[in-house]
């Protein structure tokens, strides 16, 4: 992925980001507990899962499911539809009037492909989504990627790539882009992941771009 960068896990630093974790999952819980016209209560929550005052015209339908939070930035009159998953450790910028279709996975982690190092790492890089742009419903944004200004996501679609300002993208497959090395005698037995969060965003959809 582009910009990748990581955070090695055992680490004093991948604890506190399992801490977060754990708090925004309580939190994401409480958010959609709550009666749907319950505006104020809705508002009050999703400040603590971003760790901020959000803007106004924000508009997020839950249920809505986010697993760091502090990551996440929004402009203006941003509608976010039903069952969204944020996973923001790497950061996720959405901009002004930004639409966003029901079931979008928008995930800027993961791990190392290669299996020697998929255990001890978590890679994370942003996902910046422009102004006025427009993600159909079920399509996935993988780590590092750019939606440029005005373009359309198709339901559905699996982005790997940086799409272009004005463009329209759809459609996904499966294409091999290399073959990993065997798993030498050193590497720990592939049993159980070091995922350090339950919602396991570094287990995201394999990364393989739209149309091709």
């Amino acid at each position: 992925m582009r910009n990748e960068q990581r955070l090695r896990t055992r680490t004093h630093e991948s604890r506190a980001f399992a801490e977060r974790v754990r708090l925004v999952m309580n939190l994401t819980a409480r958010l959609n507990a709550l009666p749907f016209d319950d505006l104020d209560a809705r508002r009050a929550v999703l400040t603590e899962i971003f760790g901020r005052p959000i803007p106004d015209s924000l508009s997020i339908l839950p249920p809505f499911y986010c697993d760091y939070g502090l990551g996440a930035s929004f402009g203006e009159r941003v509608f976010i539809n039903q069952g969204c998953f944020f996973l923001d450790y790497g950061g996720i910028t959405i901009g002004d009037r930004v639409m966003i279709g029901p079931r979008v996975t928008l995930s800027t982690a993961g791990h190392p492909v290669e299996l020697d190092e998929r255990y001890d790492f978590i890679t994370h890089a942003p996902i910046v989504v422009e102004d006025d742009a427009w993600i159909g419903a079920a399509a996935t944004i993988t780590p590092g990627v750019t939606i440029g200004r005005g373009s359309v996501v198709g339901a559905g679609a699996v982005v790997a790539k940086d799409v272009p300002p004005l463009s329209v993208v759809t459609a996904t497959s499966v294409v091999e882009r290399k073959r990993l090395k065997p798993e030498s005698p050193a590497a720990p037995a592939a049993t159980t992941p070091s995922c350090t969060t339950p919602t396991a965003p570094c287990c995201s959809t394999p990364q393989v771009a739209p149309g091709t």
